[in-house]
C-alpha cells in the first residue's frame, strides 16, 4: 500500500528544520523511511509470534471489559515494540472522533525504534515526533513523544485529549515518575471517576516494578499478560543464557546510598574502580569469555569506563567505550562496528541498559554492583536476543561484598546471593533453586521437648534471648538505611511517634511481602467518654496497605519511600548520633523489668541489670520494639503451647491409669472404659 503524497508532505512538514548535526541525522534516520516514490511497495504484514498474539488478545479482552489502565510484562528481546504498535490498529475507539495514538518514551533510541516500527506497520498513517528540536503538529495519527520534551513548557497544550484513543508507554516501570504522571493527568488517564471519554493506557516493560517502591498501581490497574525470560528461553524465543559469578574482592561496605535507593555512583566508583578489581574483572573475562565475539560491559561511571577500557587495551584486547557524553555520530559508528563484530568488547555506563537492539551480544560482563533487581535484569537482557551466530550468551557477574544488600544473578532464581555458580544455565539454576527449597523443607532432627509442641521461634527460651538477637536487623539494614527491627519470622517493624510500618512475608503458596502503615490514635480517640462510651477498643487505626511485592528488597524500598516522605529522617535513620547515646531511665526500667520476668520457677540465675553505660538509646529502643511487636506475643503463644502440652500429657497419663487392671476390689470410679462402655469384672467361678 502506497503512502499518498499528501500524507508524505504532511509528515515531512512535521519535522522542524534541523538546527544541528544531531538533529539533521535524526531527521534523516526517521523521515527517510516515509518518503514515498512511485516504486515504493509496502512491506509484508508482520507475522506475530504465538505469545505476541496471545498478549494482544489479552489486552483487547480487558479493553472490551472497560478496563483502561493495563500493563504488559515481557522479557527483554520479546518484541515489546512490535506488540504495542500492532495494538494501534486493533483497538477500536469508543468515541468516533478519538482516533489518534500517543507513544510515550524516555530515550532518543526508543523514539527512533518506535518511529521505524510504526513506519513499517502503518505506511498510510501520518506519524509525528515530539522530541528536542522536532515538534509534532498535535493532529497526526500517531505521535511518538519523549516525555522530557512533551512536558517542557506548553508543548503538551497542542494535543486535544478527546481525540486520543490510546496511550502506549514503553519501559513502563518509569510510569510513576513525575513527567509521565503529568502527561497522563493532562490526557485524563488518572481520572478514575469518569473514564468514558479518556484514552486507554497500555504500559509495556520487562521489569514492571520500582526499585524505589513507588506503586505502579497509581497508573496501572491490571497486569494482563506476563511472560518472563525463563519461559521464553525454554520456548526458544530467546537465546539460552549461562551464568558465572566471580568474587571481585571489591569492598563496598562503606558505599553511600543514592536518592533512588541504589548505590550512589560516585561513592560506588571509588570502591569498584581500583587497579586490583579491574585486573580481576579482566582476568575473569580472559579465562571464561575470550572466545566470545561480542562482549558488552557495564561499568559504574565515566572514570570506571575509561580505566577498565585501558585495562583491556593494555592487555592487548581491542576494547572501546561509549558514554552519555559520546557524540551521537561517533556513538552510531561505534555501535555499527560492534554489530559487525569488528572488535570484541564494548564498554558502557548506563547507555545500553534499555531500548538497545544488539542481537550479536554473546557475553555480558557485569562490572558494576547494584541493589536493583530491575537494573540487573535490564543488563542481562541485552544478551538474550536471538542471533544466527550464537548458541547462548555468557553472563559474568563480578560479585562484590554481599553485606550491603547487593543483588546478583543467583538472586533472580531465588537463590542465596552468595551462591557462586560456574557456567550454569537458566534451567540448571532453576533446578538448583528447587533442590535448595526441598532441602530447606526437610524436617530437622528434633529434641523430645521440640516434638511435643510447634513454635514459630524455637531458638529462644527467654525474653532477653529474643530481644538481644540482632541477626534480622543486620540483614534488613544492609538493604535499608532506616531503623527496621526484626520482630518475627518474615516480619519487620519501623516504629516512631506511636505509629508503625510493617513488612510481613506470607507463603500461600508463593512468597510475597506486604507493607502496611498503622497510625496511632490520639488518646481521646480511643479512651472512654464522660458518658461511659468506649470510642475505640484499639489505640490504632486500621492498618493501610502501602505496597505488595514478591521480592523482599522491593518491599523494603517501598516501605522506605513511604517512611522518608512521612517522618523526619532524624527519627527513622539507624545511623543517627542520638542512637549512640546512653539509654534513658525509662528504657532501662522497662528492659530490667523483662530481666525480672526471666527468673521464673526454672531457677535461672538472676541476670545482670542493664545500666546507662552498657546499652545505647538506639539499641534499647530496638529491643523494646522487638518485645512490643514480637516477643510479647511470642511468649504468650509459648505459654499457651506449654499449657496445651501439659493438659495432653495429664490426659494421657489418666487414660493409661484407667486401662491398668489392678488386683483388688473395683469401684465404679476405677473401672476402665472401652469404647465408651463400662464393663463389670467377675471371677470365672461366679
Amino acid at each position: 500500500m502506497q503512502r499518498s503524497s499528501w500524507n508524505t508532505a504532511k509528515l515531512l512538514a512535521t519535522f522542524s528544520p534541523p538546527k544541528s548535526f544531531a538533529a539533521a541525522r535524526f531527521y534523516a534516520v526517521v523521515a527517510s523511511p516515509f518518503v514515498v516514490n512511485s516504486n515504493h511497495v509496502a512491506k509484508s504484514p508482520i507475522r506475530l509470534r504465538d505469545y505476541q498474539d496471545e498478549c494482544i488478545q489479552a489486552v483487547l479482552s480487558y479493553l472490551d471489559k472497560g478496563q483502561k489502565r493495563l500493563g504488559i510484562s515481557l522479557a527483554t528481546g520479546s518484541g515489546k515494540t512490535v506488540i504495542f504498535t500492532q495494538l494501534i490498529d486493533r483497538f477500536k475507539p469508543l468515541e468516533q472522533n478519538a482516533s489518534q495514538s500517543l507513544i510515550l518514551v524516555h530515550r532518543r533510541e526508543l523514539v527512533e525504534q518506535a518511529a521505524r516500527h510504526c513506519g513499517d506497520a502503518y505506511p498510510s498513517k501520518s506519524i509525528d515526533v515530539e522530541m528536542g528540536n522536532l515538534h509534532a503538529t498535535g493532529t497526526a495519527d500517531i505521535t511518538i513523544a519523549s516525555v522530557q520534551s512533551i512536558t517542557s513548557g506548553d508543548r503538551m497544550l497542542k494535543f486535544d485529549p478527546k481525540r486520543f484513543k490510546l496511550i502506549l508507554v514503553d519501559e513502563a516501570h518509569h510510569i510513576v515518575a513525575a513527567g509521565y504522571m503529568d502527561t497522563l493527568r493532562y490526557f485524563g488517564v488518572l481520572n478514575r471517576a469518569d473514564t468514558s471519554h479518556t484514552p486507554a493506557l497500555v504500559g509495556v516493560s520487562a521489569t514492571l516494578s520500582r526499585f524505589d517502591g513507588l506503586r505502579l498501581s497509581d497508573a496501572i490497574d491490571h497486569i494482563v499478560y506476563h511472560k518472563d525470560y525463563i519461559d521464553m528461553i525454554g520456548e526458544k524465543w530467546l537465546a539460552n543464557v549461562i551464568f558465572t559469578t566471580v568474587e571481585s574482592k571489591a569492598d563496598i561496605s562503606k558505599v553511600k546510598r543514592g536518592a533512588g535507593g541504589d548505590f550512589q555512583l560516585s561513592s560506588l566508583s571509588m570502591a569498584v574502580n581500583t587497579k586490583k578489581t579491574n585486573e580481576i574483572t579482566f582476568r575473569a573475562w580472559m579465562e571464561r569469555a575470550t572466545e566470545r565475539k561480542s562482549t558488552l560491559v557495564f561499568c559504574v561511571d565515566l572514570e570506571h569506563v575509561k580505566d577498565l577500557t585501558a585495562t583491556f587495551r593494555n592487555n592487548g584486547v581491542d576494547a572501546r567505550y561509549v558514554t552519555g557524553n559520546t557524540a551521537k555520530r561517533a556513538r552510531g559508528e561505534l555501535l555499527d562496528a560492534f554489530k559487525a563484530q569488528e572488535y570484541p568488547v564494548l564498554i558502557n555506563c548506563g547507555v545500553y541498559t534499555e531500548g538497545t537492539d544488539i542481537p550479536n551480544i554473546d557475553c555480558v560482563l557485569l562490572a558494576r554492583p547494584t541493589k536493583s533487581r530491575n537494573l540487573l535484569v535490564q543488563m542481562i537482557g541485552r544478551g538474550m536476543r536471538l542471533h544466527p551466530e550464537k548458541t547462548n550468551c555468557h553472563i559474568i557477574d563480578m560479585v562484590a561484598s554481599l553485606k550491603t544488600g547487593v543483588v546478583t544473578t543467583p538472586t533472580l532464581f531465588g537463590l542465596d546471593p552468595a551462591e557462586i555458580v560456574k557456567e550454569a544455565d537458566a534451567a540448571q539454576l532453576e533446578k538448583l533453586r528447587e533442590r535448595k527449597e526441598a532441602e530447606a523443607q526437610e524436617p530437622a532432627e528434633q529434641t523430645s521437648d521440640q516434638k511435643s509442641i510447634s513454635l514459630e521461634f524455637t531458638d529462644y527460651e527467654t525474653v532477653d534471648d529474643l530481644v538481644k538477637d540482632t541477626a534480622g536487623e543486620r540483614h534488613v539494614r544492609s538493604i535499608s538505611p532506616l531503623a527496621w527491627v526484626h520482630v518475627g519470622r518474615k516480619r519487620f517493624v519501623l516504629s516512631t511517634r506511636g505509629d508503625f510500618i510493617t513488612i510481613e512475608g506470607a507463603s500461600t503458596p508463593a512468597t510475597y511481602f506486604t507493607v502496611t502503615y498503622t497510625r496511632a490514635l490520639k488518646e481521646q480517640q480511643y479512651s472512654t467518654t464522660p458518658n461511659g462510651y468506649q470510642k475505640s477498643k484499639s489505640p490504632y487505626m486500621r492498618p493501610r496497605e502501602i505496597a505488595k511485592s514478591d521480592a523482599f528488597q522491593d518491599a523494603v524500598h517501598a516501605a522506605d519511600t513511604f517512611a522518608t516522605g512521612k517522618y523526619p529522617w532524624k527519627l527513622i535513620s539507624h545511623a543517627q548520633p542520638w542512637r549512640r547515646m546512653p539509654a534513658t531511665e525509662g528504657q532501662l526500667k522497662f528492659l530490667n523489668s523483662l530481666q525480672g520476668n526471666k527468673n521464673d520457677n526454672a531457677g535461672r540465675e538472676q541476670q545482670q541489670q542493664y545500666e546507662a553505660e552498657t546499652i545505647t538509646k538506639g539499641r534499647a529502643g530496638d529491643m523494646i520494639t522487638k518485645f512490643k511487636f514480637g516477643a510479647k506475643g511470642y511468649f504468650a503463644r509459648l505459654e499457651a503451647a506449654k499449657r496445651r502440652d501439659f493438659k495432653t500429657k495429664e490426659k494421657k497419663e489418666e487414660e493409661e491409669a484407667r486401662e491398668k487392671v489392678k488386683v483388688g476390689p473395683t469401684s465404679t470410679t476405677e473401672r476402665p472404659r472401652f469404647g465408651g462402655l463400662q464393663h463389670e469384672f467377675f471371677d470365672e467361678d461366679e
